[in-house]
């Protein structure tokens, strides 16, 4: 920042420059996020102008270095005393050149813009709100510079029947009272569409979990990096809305049978302030 005395000069304006990082959106739909798809992105970037390929300068001519700073496009400031600070030459902006005649197009700023389709790998196991770096996908550099990079959000489109949690998928399966009370294997879909049995033990509880290994989302960092989460399937117990008369027979058959259990005792049996 400070300098004493004299300063070197180094002609740096002719320099390849990094073009510059791209930011946009993606919208995938959920089994393509977990296992990953290629999208096609429309860009709008920075780019140099198409007229003077990026100098500035009518076509025919070419800017000359600016003689204020002498192509570095910074020059120095005195601040008082032996120091000096490095500012912006405020005849070429900092750009070490001056154009005498500036192009029609870009008026003389070398910087056009450019609208351009990209394709774009997805990888598998993207989370929603993730944000993915595509090396090189960005602004094109200028003077032969490297072209900078591109920043996609993904959003991830939501299920009709699977959520996810981390590398986990869930899944919410109705089952009917009997299968609940006396056990029963049912069919439960997973996310590749192949079926897989499970088994419902006698006196499942509404809201009970259980754990189908390999049938989830591919780890992608961690000590799990590359094997599979698991399918988590939660059980929702139905009440039938209505019961024909050979149902509610059953049914208060059932409750004559259960007569003696009282599911809410336990709630009355120490009440605030130890009363009983």
């Amino acid at each position: 920042m400070f300098g004493g005395g004299g300063t070197t000069r180094t002609r740096t304006t002719s320099a390849p420059r990094r073009g510059a990082d791209i930011e946009t959106e993606a919208t995938i739909g959920f089994a393509d996020a977990i296992e990953g798809v290629t999208v096609s992105l429309r860009l709008s970037s920075d780019a140099p102008c198409p007229d003077c390929s990026g100098t500035g300068a009518r076509a025919g001519t070419m800017p000359r270095v600016c003689p204020d700073c002498e192509g570095v496009g910074m020059r120095a400031a005195s601040v008082g005393g032996a120091f000096t600070m490095n500012e912006t030459c405020p005849t070429c902006r900092g750009r070490g050149l001056v154009v005498d005649d500036p192009c029609p197009t870009c008026h003389g700023s070398g910087r056009g813009l450019s609208n351009r389709t990209v394709s774009a790998r997805i990888p598998a196991g993207v989370k929603d709100g993730q944000r993915i770096r595509l090396r090189g996908k960005g602004a094109t550099g200028e003077r032969g510079g490297p072209a900078g990079d591109l920043y996609v959000n993904v959003k991830v489109a939501g299920h009709p029947l699977f959520g996810r949690k981390g590398d986990n998928l869930t899944l919410t399966v109705p089952v009917s009272f009997d299968e609940a009370a006396l056990g029963a294997e049912i069919k439960v879909p997973t996310l590749d569409g192949a079926p897989v049995t499970l088994k419902i033990p006698a006196g499942t509880p509404n809201g009970r979990s259980f754990r189908v290994r390999g049938r989830g989302v591919t780890h992608t960092s961690g000590p799990a990096k590359g094997s599979p989460g698991d399918l988590i399937v939660t059980v929702d117990v139905q009440v039938p809305a209505a019961l024909d008369e050979k149902a509610r027979a059953a049914v208060e058959a059932f409750r004559d049978a259960t007569n003696g259990t009282d599911l809410r005792a336990n709630l009355f049996a120490a009440r605030p302030g130890g009363a009983s």
